[in-house]
């Protein structure tokens, strides 16, 4: 029996920590024919798309979900009852998911200041996590976040879905094979109309909502109606931007056709409010350029380039949103969730392909990596962080209009310490979320 709510939230995540890591079942390989059994958390936009996929699926069974708002709360176990036929367990703290024995694996689409708490923590219960993009709300949670992976012995998949879309994949395979030659230089861009979030003040929460468990670890501020739902993407301390929502996608798959496989150790980025007159404290105007001294053999130096406008109507290279590599011999052009051309010298078409984005097949690889060590994934945290970094550093460069000396080890801004304390952001005193050596 669950304890009331308030001693619950007193203890619970100790206790479930100590008993999870306790029984060695948890640890045990899932047979083909017993169902994954989830806990999904935070059931918002993002979150129903992974319900409505996830409660199709017969070899996999959703036991529980958890969101702070329950109108949302009741809608998501609807969504699950309807598309399995059995209602889930339904909650507004994670941590009863944590403290349950027979979960083997969490989704977490919170918003972005959740994300590596939230992560962290079911880890170290035994848990294997699926979690949205970016995997880290700044540079440190994000090493946070490996170590934790590689201490629990855990799969660990991010939501860039690009990774496991077959013709990203093919896409990334032409660029392997050398058919633009040696890439140099790759470009991710961001441009896209979105709406102003206007101006508010202050006022009081709405009833369906925990707003105090949805803050967290962050610092408490007031609620306001342009902070919630959604919108909270554009307030620093509990999102990154347009460039760590849809940018990061882009982000990723540049760094993976560039062939990068370190953090960059120069940054800059021109970023500021050009069109917006808003609250929102992100740029809507960036051009961010990381470089990449050592990224191979060669010792040449590599660059990728990303651009953001998310006030423009127009389409770059063709596509909204999308991916370029600029090789010794031709150039890719991928537009994200729609396909890729190849051009040859003098700009002639090669080959092209059309395809769409594949959800579904993210999270297949995130199943058959659990139920099978051999199985690699197609996101791993490896791969999260280096493009969550980038997105991190250039914004910690447009605010402070600086040039980012990064030490790739270390993960330190060594040219200004101003700079360098933002790799980190501030919490909540004492609460139970906030990871460890933080």
């Amino acid at each position: 029996m669950i304890p009331p709510r308030r001693e619950f939230l007193k203890s619970s995540a100790a206790v479930a920590t100590a008993m999870l890591t306790s029984l060695p079942s948890l640890h045990a390989t899932i047979l083909d024919d017993q169902p994954i059994r989830i806990g999904f958390i935070g059931c918002g936009g993002m979150g129903t798309n992974h319900l409505k996929i996830l409660s199709q699926r017969r070899d996999v069974q959703l036991t529980w979900v958890c969101d702070v708002d329950a109108e949302r709360l009741a809608a998501a176990a609807k969504i699950v009852e309807n598309g399995s036929g059995k209602p889930p367990q339904a909650t507004g703290d994670l941590r009863e998911i944590l403290a349950d024995a027979t979960v083997d694996a969490v989704f977490i689409a919170t918003p972005d200041h959740w994300h590596t708490p939230a992560a962290i923590l079911a880890l170290d219960a035994g848990k294997h996590v699926y979690v949205e993009k970016p995997c880290c709300h700044n540079i440190r949670e994000g090493r946070l976040l490996a170590q934790a992976v590689e201490r629990n012995g855990k799969r660990l998949q991010v939501g860039t879905q690009s990774r496991s879309t077959q013709f990203v994949k093919d896409g990334i395979a032409h660029i392997r094979n050398g058919e633009i030659g040696e890439v140099l230089i790759s470009k991710a861009w961001n441009s896209q109309r979105r709406g102003s979030i206007g101006k508010t003040e202050s006022g009081t929460p709405p009833k369906p909502l925990d707003f105090d468990t949805w803050l967290g670890p962050a610092p408490v501020v007031p609620w306001r109606p342009n902070l919630l739902p959604g919108v909270w993407r554009w307030w620093y301390d509990f999102g990154c931007g347009d460039i760590g929502n849809d940018g990061v996608h882009d982000i990723d798959v540049a760094l993976w056709g560039l062939g990068v496989d370190t953090h960059p150790s120069r940054v800059t980025c021109f970023g500021q409010k050009n069109y917006f007159d808003d609250d929102q404290q992100f740029p809507d105007t960036q051009y961010a350029i990381c470089e990449y001294p050592f990224a191979d053999k060669s010792g040449r130096c590599k660059q990728m380039i990303f651009e953001q406008r998310i006030w423009s109507p127009y389409v770059q290279e063709g596509y909204e949103n999308g991916a370029a590599f600029y090789g010794t011999e031709g150039v890719l052009i991928l537009g994200h969730s729609l396909g890729w051309k190849l051009y040859g010298p003098r700009g002639k078409l090669l080959a092209e392909q059309t395809g769409a984005g594949d959800l579904g097949a993210h999270h297949q690889n995130f199943f058959d990596a659990i139920r099978d060590p051999a199985v690699t994934m197609n996101a791993s945290i490896d791969a999260g962080r280096l493009s969550a970094t980038v997105v991190h550093l250039a914004n910690i460069a447009a605010r402070t209009r600086q040039i980012l000396e990064f030490n790739p080890t270390t993960e330190t801004i060594t040219n200004s310490e101003a700079s360098n304390a933002m790799v980190r952001r501030q919490y909540r005193d004492g609460h139970w979320a906030v990871p460890q050596n933080v």
